[in-house]
């Protein structure tokens, strides 16, 4: 939680410092920013990914699967938090009625009997929820290990950790070794896009970045459902 804060401080700082410019009017610290990516994108290629890919060899679908929807089910309790403080009453509904239904008949969410009951996934987090209150999205900004953000965004994420309720797992050695491998399943869900974005001839930065902003944006208007977040674009 602290760390959260901490990055959030970090990424108003270079805001507000004006350190470098860009043609791109979203992205006015494109410098500082760049080299964000290219430190993320490091990390991604010496740890991450290359643990992601360990994980997949080793662990069947299946446990994959169940690992994924478990954390899952988590993270819809605090969507249906934002919901519900978005106005979207039955999408908060819904998503309370897939942490019940997939708690109880699903093996503490290992199993996801909410889909096949027809309680579809919309995940929301408090950044959408201030872009929803007119909180505008200010510059882009790369963050360290997390990736892409607004200020906007970065100055929810206390509040995103806060309302994590793994942050509060304990004993604490549990909760970090959950986190751990939360992080790398989520990672390896993104193996095969990423594959395909270092295949392709373009610039991953620029790529990253609009699709970012394009994703935050829709999903605010709603002009598109929201079952992809934040995490889920493809960033190093």
């Amino acid at each position: 939680m602290k760390i959260a804060a901490r990055i959030a401080a970090l990424a108003m700082v270079a805001a507000l410092s004006g350190c470098a410019t860009s043609q791109n009017p979203n992205d006015p610290l494109e410098g500082f920013n760049r080299a964000m990516f290219s430190f993320n994108d490091t990390v991604d290629k010496v740890a991450l990914k290359p643990a992601a890919q360990a994980y997949q060899f080793v662990l069947p679908n299946f446990v994959q699967t169940g690992i994924g929807n478990f954390f899952g089910n988590i993270g819809d309790l605090w969507s249906a938090v934002n919901q519900v403080l978005q106005g979207r009453i039955e999408t908060g509904v819904t998503s309370f009625m897939r942490v019940a239904v997939n708690t109880t008949f699903g093996l503490v969410g290992v199993l996801d009997v909410s889909t096949e009951a027809r309680l579809p996934k919309q995940k929301s987090d408090f950044g959408q929820t201030l872009g929803k209150w007119g909180v505008g999205s200010g510059p882009y900004v790369v963050l360290p290990l997390l990736g892409p953000s607004t200020i906007r965004d970065t100055a929810a994420l206390p509040a995103d950790f806060y309302g994590d309720l793994w942050s509060y797992k304990k004993p604490v050695r549990w909760r970090n070794v959950g986190s751990v491998v939360r992080v790398i399943d989520k990672r390896a869900q993104l193996l095969d896009a990423s594959n395909l974005l270092e295949d392709a001839a373009l610039d991953k930065y620029d790529f990253v970045r609009d699709t970012y902003l394009q994703s935050r944006q829709s999903q605010i208007d709603g002009t598109k459902d929201d079952h992809r977040s934040k995490e889920e674009v493809v960033k190093p």
